[in-house]
């Protein structure tokens, strides 16, 4: 059995990295590397830290990394007789958090509430009129059949090789017959399966390079972790031989012993999430380090070894906890996060990297936003005036036999002076709404509203944030709380 890392972190930390002298102004002076709790969190409280590897502690550059699962899947779709030699892979076209609807072939993008708000047929972008038609009446509603949600970055070369399909199929260029549905299985499948057959991972392997970005607060963030005394598991869908290769080239660098697996009491390869946090699964393997093969492996987890498959049940055995003392962080929405909330009550981290060029984004737009609300809100009061000088007319009409009235302005002046006001709110609406993404905009709002994602953020999530070290700025030490949210009736201090 191997033991694992228990001794201190190199003393030549990182520069810029938090270190015991840090401020609390050094810390939050950063809101991009910030973590944002929809539930309070003790981490102090918290016994053992279990981490998903891709997309969570391993950052990939996105436009390589789907880039180049876009051209796996569309040479497979080739192979199976689809015309795709012409499809190209365009990163800032997509994003996670939009669906997929089935019946339409359609990407939309709702709100909280379902609401769709925007939409693209293929890759053409529907109009006001158009989008009214095709959604009146119709709310996103993630548990039917209909609707696919795209809440992974893995899922942007899905959306892009679909929606230039849609295109081939409209123009009837696919063999048929075949319908939208049936047209997103083919994509899928021919994903699933680049993925499955290893091709992709070993050229990323091959290149680690060129498809990661390293991070050397992240070791440091595990080590001061460990110091603490939490425990720390890895659970991740990938396969052994993708796993040790990747850790290796991430940690082993920034690590005192030289070695990703000193880090860790329990590894856990091929997980199937989220099957491994939804059900108990009696049979599953350890790793012999020696030989490289799998052997049976009854009864509870060790500490030190890697194992292929297994359950979360059996890891809240083997270390004697329960879920409310197990924090999980992952990048899948629902692989990483949703089931492991929903059935096992563990705590969870939802890493979200994009969110640190949303919140720079946002910050830049600081000044431009303060006079869009100044803006807005006169506008409130332009359209109150309006909707009461029309009452006003109609009881003057009503009192004097249907005379016209002279007193107090006109409808006619209010709604010129709301058509100017309209052309100083419309260029700035239009920035604020391709915040984060030029196409979809923010990540986490629809409009004026949260979008779905950020409701399944807010349900699932304790805590949400950009990368694994943002946790390492905090210690292992820190109280996570809350902020108070907001109603539409609250009485802000600007309002008294």
């Amino acid at each position: 059995m191997r033991a694992p890392y228990r001794g201190v972190p190199t003393p030549n930390k990182p520069r810029g990295s938090i270190t015991a002298n840090a401020s609390v102004e050094d810390v939050t002076s950063q809101p991009e590397r910030g973590i944002y709790a929809n539930r309070t969190l003790n981490l102090r409280s918290v016994e053992a830290i279990g981490y998903d590897m891709d997309y969570t502690l391993i950052h990939y550059r996105t436009d390589e990394w789907e880039g180049s699962a876009f051209e796996h899947g569309r040479r497979l779709l080739a192979e199976r007789g689809f015309p795709v030699h012409d499809v190209a892979f365009d990163a800032d076209h997509y994003t996670q958090g939009l669906v997929i609807d089935l019946d339409l072939g359609n990407l939309v993008k709702a709100t909280r509430f379902g609401y769709v708000i925007q939409a693209q047929h293929g890759t053409r972008q529907l109009t006001f009129d158009e989008l009214r038609r095709a959604y009146a009446g119709v709310f996103v509603d993630l548990a039917e059949p209909r609707f696919r949600f795209l809440n992974t970055l893995f899922s942007i070369s899905e959306a892009a090789l679909y929606a230039q399909l849609v295109d081939r199929l409209d123009a009837g260029l696919l063999d048929g017959p075949l319908g939208y549905d049936e047209l997103y299985r083919a994509v899928s499948s021919a994903l699933d399966e680049s993925h499955a057959v290893g091709t992709l991972k070993a050229e990323i392997a091959a290149d680690p390079d060129r498809f990661c970005e390293l991070d050397p607060e992240t070791a440091e963030t595990l080590l001061d972790q460990r110091l603490a005394g939490k425990r720390l598991l890895l659970i991740t869908n990938s396969e052994l031989p993708y796993t040790r290769a990747m850790m290796s080239y991430v940690f082993d660098r920034h690590l005192p012993s030289g070695s990703w697996r000193d880090l860790f009491d329990i590894v856990v390869v091929s997980a199937s999430k989220p099957r491994f946090f939804a059900e108990d699964i009696p049979a599953f393997r350890v790793v012999d380090p020696d030989e490289g093969l799998l052997k049976p492996h009854p009864g509870l987890l060790e500490v030190g070894e890697i194992y292929h498959g297994a359950c979360a049940r059996l890891v809240e055995q083997s270390l004697g906890l329960d879920g409310a003392q197990i924090l999980y962080a992952g990048d899948h929405l629902f692989g990483d996060v949703h089931v492991t909330k929903s059935v096992l009550r563990w705590r969870t981290a939802l890493i979200m990297r994009e969110l640190e060029a949303e919140i720079a984004d946002a910050a830049r737009f600081a000044s431009d936003e303060e006079q869009l609300q100044r803006l807005m809100a006169r506008k409130v009061e332009l359209e109150d005036q309006v909707a009461q000088t029309r009452l006003a007319n109609v009881r003057h009409d009503a009192a004097h036999n249907g005379q016209p009235t002279s007193d107090g302005p006109s409808v006619g002046k209010l709604l010129e002076q709301l058509r100017e006001l309209d052309q100083q709110i419309t260029p700035l609406a239009k920035a604020a709404a391709e915040l984060g993404n030029p196409t979809w905009g923010p990540l986490m709002r629809a409009g004026n509203d949260k979008s779905l994602f950020a409701r399944q953020v807010e349900r699932y999530a304790d805590v949400y944030t950009s990368r694994v070290a943002n946790f390492g700025r905090r210690t292992p030490y820190a109280f996570l709380r809350a902020a108070r949210t907001t109603l539409p009736h609250d009485v802000t201090p600007g309002d008294t």
